[in-house]
């Protein structure tokens, strides 16, 4: 049998408009700047952040 601690949790909201806002939205040409590929630099590490063939975004380590 089944108690009511054995159901899935229902899904977290939807964040508030206000928070949805706050967030920083950056466009992929922007950040990539006409190249299909970039480096990051994040705590010391260098990421590479490029575009597939098929218009995809994949970041690597």
């Amino acid at each position: 049998m089944m108690s009511e601690t054995d159901h899935p949790s229902p899904a977290a909201p939807l964040p508030s408009r206000e928070d949805r806002i706050s967030i920083r939205v950056l466009h992929s040409a922007d950040l990539l700047g006409g190249q299909r590929e970039v480096c990051i630099e994040h705590a010391g590490q260098i990421y590479r952040l490029r575009v597939t063939k098929s218009g995809k975004l994949i970041l690597q380590k």
